[in-house]
């Protein structure tokens, strides 16, 4: 049977699945307190600067902090000449997280998605534990860039496989909540910045839910679309029913058929290259490219700036960043870009609910995407014994 069929067979989004999902989901909380960690620990308190004469008659001067804050800024004075240091911290972060999918993504394709995720998430706890005790400023910056590689690595694996463990149905079910969840993380994090203000204590305090969720994302299978899409069927075949058994459908035997280009002479070599050179994929490429910068651009171009504002940094509201919403052009091309990515998206496969090809030789062969449209229809329909049946007559 194809791929699909076969989620069908075992359970598109069975419980076992539910739960494997639900890990990968608490983990967007974990990511989202990383990726937002500068707003709060570089607050910038108010200050004065104060004249001091030393012996000899030479002035320096002195900077007094006029709230009891506990920052970046307030340790390594990092105001007037230094204060772009705070955000070039944050910047190399996501420097990081530029790196971290371009390296990590790839390397997913061809080790595996469940080891390049956890080896990303297991430096990423460490690093992050180096930020909180990091001695200076140089040392501190740098952990950060090295989290945001980790962050930007995990973040695109576990992405991937809260996809590729359930049914194509779900698809959209799973990346919504997955982006939901990120977004109420954010929340959770000025929670917890109100009540740990020391930026030490908060940057181990939400570096430690992580911890948990790394031992429960060590239990997780591998990707069996993942499997599927290297040839390695048997091994796809033992996960599948090992979601039938674990989803309440006893035992079941199953068979998948290979793939073309997944076996001998015939495996392609697939690479970056192949988002531009491929007629297809180079359109999806730049659907999805516009599609995430749209995204980007609200949800960054918001919660970033809720550092400047006036108000009470902890605050949910304020982190939403209402002083950029006052104004209207802003808002206007946030509106804009949103809608436009929206529509954009209409041109991918995935949402006129077309069955989506494995390897790229499939994406090429009309043949067989006619085929697994058939198959998928069929299923739905008519019985699974009663399809076998008339298959055997």
């Amino acid at each position: 049977m194809d791929l699909e069929e076969a989620f069908q067979l075992v359970g598109e989004f069975g419980g076992h699945q539910k739960r494997m999902v639900a890990v990968l989901v608490l983990l967007q909380i974990y990511m989202a307190c990383q990726c937002m960690f500068i707003v709060l620990i570089g607050a910038v308190p108010e200050y004065q600067m104060e004249a001091v004469t030393q012996q000899g008659g030479d002035f320096t001067q002195t900077v007094t902090f006029k709230q009891d804050v506990s920052s970046i800024v307030t340790e390594w004075y990092l105001v007037k000449e230094e204060a772009y240091k705070v955000s070039l911290a944050g910047s190399l972060f996501f420097v990081g997280v530029l790196v971290g999918n371009v390296l990590f993504g790839p390397m997913s394709d061809k080790i595996g998605r469940k080891p390049i995720f956890l080896i990303s998430l297991f430096l990423e706890l460490l690093l992050a534990y180096g930020s909180a005790l990091a001695p200076n400023y140089e040392l501190f910056a740098l952990s950060r860039m090295m989290v945001g590689m980790m962050n930007g690595g995990m973040a695109l694996v576990c992405f991937i496989l809260s996809q590729e463990y359930v049914g194509k149905a779900y698809w959209a079910l799973t990346g919504t909540i997955t982006n939901m969840t990120f977004a109420v993380g954010i929340a959770l994090f000025a929670l917890i910045g109100y009540y740990i203000r020391s930026w030490r204590n908060l940057a181990t305090a939400v570096n430690c839910p992580g911890v948990l969720l790394f031992f429960f994302c060590i239990m997780l299978p591998e990707s069996p679309r993942w499997l599927y899409s290297q040839g390695r069927t048997a091994q796809a075949e033992k996960v599948l029913q090992d979601f039938a058994r674990r989803n309440g459908k006893g035992s079941v035997i199953l068979k998948l058929r290979k793939t073309p280009g997944t076996t001998g002479s015939e495996k392609s070599s697939a690479g970056l290259l192949q988002l531009v050179s491929h007629r297809v994929l180079r359109c999806r490429t730049v659907v999805l490219m516009y599609v995430w910068y749209a995204c980007s651009l609200v949800y960054y171009g918001l919660t970033m700036n809720a550092s400047d504002d006036k108000g009470n940094l902890y605050l949910t509201v304020a982190m939403y960043g209402l002083k950029v919403l006052n104004a209207s052009m802003p808002f206007m091309v946030f509106c804009l870009t949103g809608v436009s990515a929206g529509a954009m998206g209409l041109l991918l496969p995935e949402t006129f609910n077309k069955p989506v090809a494995e390897t790229l030789e499939e994406l090429s062969a009309p043949a067989y995407q006619r085929i697994l449209d058939t198959q998928v229809h069929l299923l739905a329909d008519e019985p699974l014994s009663k399809r076998r049946g008339s298959e055997s007559e």
